[in-house]
């Protein structure tokens, strides 16, 4: 898009425009029905119009009360565009928008359901995680806000990480995934499928190589190949025994978890045009109190691993965030 241009669909002309397709419209139907009601009718008298032999049409005027529905109906019209926002970008003599109607109703049911959802903020993950009440609570957030990308019952799909068993890409304690709640993630594998990276035969055997460090099936040759290839071309992100590191975002090439699939042609894929995974941020559409008990849920799917020891002085930092999404590092393939 031009962006120098768009100036032409915001200027005060199409304003005028919308207003004058607008009421010409509205009173355009008014005056055909006055045109109609003084066009002279016969009452039982045909127009001398005649379809397939018999079909005949009549000159009878409308019923009054259909007549006056629509009268009625232009009359509305008008009272409607003064009343609410409908001619360019007039606002309407009762200031109505959606947004603020919008904002309204949100007000109101945070009014009355803040309560319900504030007894939980103070409590531990771990606790509220236990908690029957909750972990409905939980359910219904995820089922509304995260199940369409992770499923319904948390096991994600292609892409999409499976939220109940014990690989993180980012790591799985409470404080992680609440991050990751709150600020999203971001994953990239960048493409290795060019020059001067490596040619396709090069991406072949790095993939065995990472094959074979899973225990996956791979041909033994390529795999040197791709191990002498691996130290230049994925250790800075997946470290040089392929573990990956969680602080970063960087998958495990080690374990059976691939988010793409295992299959030899994804992950030439993935090495050869890179991935790049979005894990939107919900913390300020949610607020604490709902990203706290969301983390609560998906912490205890199974999947969530313990928080670690912080030290004394950090004690009283506030909670981080979760491993829930982004997919970054050459495997892309990891919560």
């Amino acid at each position: 898009m031009d962006f120098k241009n768009t100036s032409d669909f915001v200027s005060g002309f199409w304003n005028f425009w919308v207003i004058g397709v607008s009421l010409a419209s509205i009173v355009g139907c008014g005056v055909f029905l006055l045109i109609q009601d003084k066009a002279k009718t016969s009452a039982g008298n045909t127009t001398g119009h005649v379809w397939d032999e018999t079909l005949q049409e009549y000159s009878n005027p409308l019923p009054n009360w259909w007549r006056w529905m629509f009268y009625i109906t232009v009359i509305f019209g008008l009272v409607y565009v003064v009343l609410y926002p409908g001619l360019g970008n007039m606002a309407g003599t009762f200031g109505w928008t959606m947004r603020g109607q919008y904002e309204d109703e949100m007000k109101k049911a945070e009014e009355q359901y803040a309560p319900k959802f504030n007894q939980f903020l103070k409590m531990d993950i771990v606790a509220v995680a236990a908690n029957p009440e909750a972990k409905e609570m939980g359910q219904r957030l995820f089922l509304t806000y995260c199940a369409q990308c992770h499923g319904s019952d948390a096991g994600g799909t292609a892409s999409f990480p499976n939220l109940k068993d014990g690989d993180w890409l980012w790591g799985g304690a409470p404080d992680k995934i609440k991050e990751t709640i709150v600020a999203g993630r971001t994953g990239v594998m960048t493409p290795k499928g060019t020059k001067p990276d490596m040619d396709g035969e090069q991406v072949k055997d790095v993939v065995h190589y990472v094959r074979s460090l899973s225990g996956l099936s791979s041909d033994s040759i390529r795999a040197q190949r791709g191990k002498d290839l691996y130290p230049q071309a994925c250790a800075a992100c997946h470290g040089p025994d392929g573990k990956g590191n969680a602080d970063a975002g960087y998958p495990n090439l080690t374990d059976k978890v691939w988010l793409y699939s295992s299959q030899e042609a994804s992950m030439m894929e993935t090495v050869t045009k890179g991935r790049t995974n979005q894990m939107p941020a919900f913390g300020e559409f949610l607020g604490p109190a709902k990203v706290h008990l969301l983390t609560a849920y998906v912490w205890g799917l199974g999947g969530g691993v313990k928080a670690e020891a912080k030290p004394a002085a950090a004690a009283a930092a506030p909670e981080g965030m979760s491993g829930m999404a982004g997919t970054e590092g050459m495997a892309a393939d990891k919560k």
